[in-house]
């Protein structure tokens, strides 16, 4: 593994990092704008606007994870950047995408990867590229299953709602529980078999079983590691595996584009996905589109992703999770646990319980303060305990967080 991140770190070093990717038509850009300034006219965006503050919304401090409702992450500058550039200019799609693709592929040491439209977007593409291959009369056939392998083997522990990024295809979900149930659950229909790595504890077939069974039956094998980055080597380990397709969110860990996502694996099956994406158009992916500047950004935040020092940055977590927990455990009557969850959101976290007789409170109660306050404090939780992560939070915000958070609980 280590000789695998020296191998994606040292491509990195080789590349013109973030400045060289921008070209002519920035500068052309740049000279435009001196232009206009010089003309005495005014230039769009040269007076920042506070877009949320005119639309009547109160931002927050994440203080929860990298949730949809909550936006997931917020991007590097590197990758706003890239973004920015992306919009610029003209170019082919899916030469863009067969470029970025190869990118990936090389980074992550697999045979091919793709953009796609989130884990959910890469779920269902991946899924129909196993189903129809390159036949372009199947593509266009879908979510009519007539004549093709369609059903889906998954364990049922594993079968939560994320499950219909598959049944978008057409496909039908078959829920087994033991090895001996999947082998005989396999017939002449079935098109994959599919793993959620989030649910691994919660499932009697664990990954190498998983892949092994696929391949003794020459059936393909996907697993959805959507929130599963860090660690970072999670990026390499399950195509290593053996598993076919892998898929990732580009917007939680990665902190790429929220609507983008990774698809990673063999590459007849990747080739395969494609064909149901833009610019393609009589496809159940049309509306999965993923546009040239999200395209960009996903590359260059997987650039940034792999060029971190993530033990510096684990460390930084765990003294911000420390800072909080202490400030919560100084008021009588609370107790605090810190906790890595062990597969998805895999980040020091915290849960804060107190005994409702000493201090007068619900955890709902406390949620509602701190989201209500100044500044707006977003934390997640249930009727026992509220929850709390520092990873998608600016730096000094966990000073905020600890401050409020003693405040709340003080006064009740």
């Amino acid at each position: 593994m280590m000789s695998t991140r020296r191998k994606a770190l040292k491509t990195l070093t080789a590349i013109p990092f973030v400045g060289g990717i921008f070209g002519p038509s920035i500068l052309a850009a740049k000279a435009a704008e001196e232009t206009v300034a010089k003309s005495a006219l005014p230039v769009s965006g040269a007076v920042a606007r506070d877009f949320f503050k005119e639309l009547g919304l109160r931002t927050f401090i994440n203080a929860a994870g990298t949730y949809t409702s909550m936006t997931g992450s917020l991007m590097h500058k590197e990758v706003t950047d890239a973004i920015s550039y992306g919009a610029t200019e003209y170019v082919n799609l899916d030469e863009l995408h067969d470029k970025v693709g190869e990118r990936i592929a090389e980074l992550l040491d697999c045979e091919y990867a793709t953009v796609s439209s989130g884990a959910f977007g890469a779920m269902t593409i991946g899924l129909a590229g196993v189903m129809c291959g390159m036949d372009e009369k199947k593509v266009a056939q879908l979510p009519d299953t007539k004549g093709l392998k369609n059903e889906v083997i998954v364990q049922k522990a594993h079968a939560i709602g994320y499950t219909h990024a598959l049944i978008n295809t057409g496909a039908k979900i078959v829920e087994i529980e033991t090895a001996k149930e999947l082998e005989k659950a396999i017939n002449d229909n079935t098109a994959m078999l599919w793993f959620l790595n989030a649910n691994t504890d919660q499932g009697q077939i664990k990954y190498e079983e998983f892949v092994a069974l696929g391949k003794k039956h020459n059936v393909p094998t996907f697993i959805d590691c959507a929130a599963d980055v860090p660690p970072v080597e999670n990026l390499f380990k399950f195509t290593k595996l053996g598993f076919d397709l892998v898929c990732f969110s580009g917007g939680k860990g990665i902190r790429g584009p929220q609507s983008a996502g990774l698809l990673l694996g063999k590459r007849k099956y990747i080739e395969a996905a494609r064909l149901h994406t833009p610019p393609r158009g009589a496809t159940i992916a049309r509306g999965m589109k993923v546009n040239k500047e999200e395209v960009l950004g996903m590359m260059v935040a997987l650039e940034l992703y792999l060029a971190r020092d993530h033990k510096k940055e684990w460390e930084l977590w765990e003294d911000q999770i420390k800072l909080i927990s202490d400030s919560a455990a100084s008021v009588k009557g609370v107790e605090t646990e810190i906790h890595v969850p062990p597969h998805a959101n895999h980040v020091p976290s915290l849960y804060i319980r107190w005994d409702e007789k000493v201090v007068g409170i619900s955890t709902d109660e406390m949620r509602k303060r701190l989201r209500d306050g100044h500044p707006s404090i977003e934390t997640v939780g249930n009727k026992e305990q509220v929850g709390i992560t520092t990873w998608m939070m600016e730096p000094g915000q966990e000073r905020i967080v600890a401050q409020r958070v003693k405040e709340v609980l003080e006064s009740a």
